[in-house]
């Protein structure tokens, strides 16, 4: 199975818009979800998913020989719901029914209920260690399948993830790839204050991975680090992501760490003026 076709750099820039778009336009209609939470990560999103990394086939979402995505901070719906949309899994028109009554579109993904989800993440810190499970189950059935997690600054407060962290070593799972989000907030506060995890790199290192730390807005940065990560070896990686949350909408929102609210209409409007979408 083969990643579909590379954008350009132009090309990513406008799906990026795009995703933007589609963030803030369906949780202001729903009046509820996690746009900022969801801003952070467009650009990973948008170099795995339109960059020629991520391979997949809408037509067959369950093909084993398929890589997977799992949304670890499953709070960041917004995000991976425009992806899939963007991608051919569903038609964009039903972004609108996002967190609505009945909608597959739930508020945190449920892979019962809508193809290219690979898994049903909410309560944080075990995105990893079902990705893990996909890599070694990949192993075994003889595909080269990579499995990418993506998982929040404050979600690698949890224990559980840094078990994984240390089982991914143990068993050499050179097809698990992560990514930390690290925007620098979290619910209740900067992530920092709540717990300080930092320095980050050379922990994942001691664990067994191969790491990088690069600024995760800079879309050649992040699918130089993605392509590099999958370039084969017996030793998982994972790439931490300097972000904004909200990037790029920033200097519009009322608080550093605004959590969990829609923006406005009118916020939204202005927003969309910001991004050029």
């Amino acid at each position: 199975m083969s990643a579909p076709t590379t954008h350009n750099r132009s090309e990513l820039e406008s799906v990026a818009r795009r995703l933007r778009r589609h963030i803030i336009t369906s949780t202001t209609a729903a009046g509820s979800g996690h746009p900022t939470s969801s801003l952070s990560a467009v650009e990973v999103v948008t170099a795995l998913y339109f960059g020629g990394i991520l391979r997949y086939n809408p037509r067959a979402p369950q093909d084993p020989r398929r890589d997977r995505f799992i949304m670890s901070k499953g709070h960041a719906a917004p995000l991976l719901y425009a992806a899939l949309a963007e991608a051919g899994f569903f038609p964009v028109s039903d972004l609108a029914t996002l967190r609505k009554l009945g909608s597959a579109l739930e508020g945190h993904p449920n892979l019962r209920r809508l193809p290219g989800v690979e898994a049903s993440t909410g309560s944080l810190g075990q995105g990893l260690s079902i990705g893990l499970g996909h890599a070694l189950a990949a192993r075994l059935d003889g595909h080269d399948a990579r499995v990418f997690v993506l998982l929040g600054d404050g979600e690698i407060n949890e224990g559980q993830v840094w078990e994984a962290v240390m089982a991914a070593g143990k068993y050499r799972a050179g097809n698990l790839i992560a990514i930390v989000d690290r925007n620098g907030y979290q619910q209740t506060g900067a992530a920092n204050d709540v717990l300080d995890l930092e320095p980050l790199v050379p922990k994942w290192e001691a664990f067994g991975w191969q790491a990088a730390d690069i600024s995760g807005h800079d879309l050649e940065a992040v699918g130089t680090a993605l392509r590099r990560a999958c370039e084969g070896g017996d030793r998982p990686n994972v790439i931490i992501a300097r972000t904004e949350k909200g990037y790029p909408i920033t200097g519009l929102l009322s608080e550093k760490n605004y959590h969990g609210k829609p923006l406005s209409a009118a916020d939204a409007e202005r927003a969309l003026s910001v991004i050029g979408a």
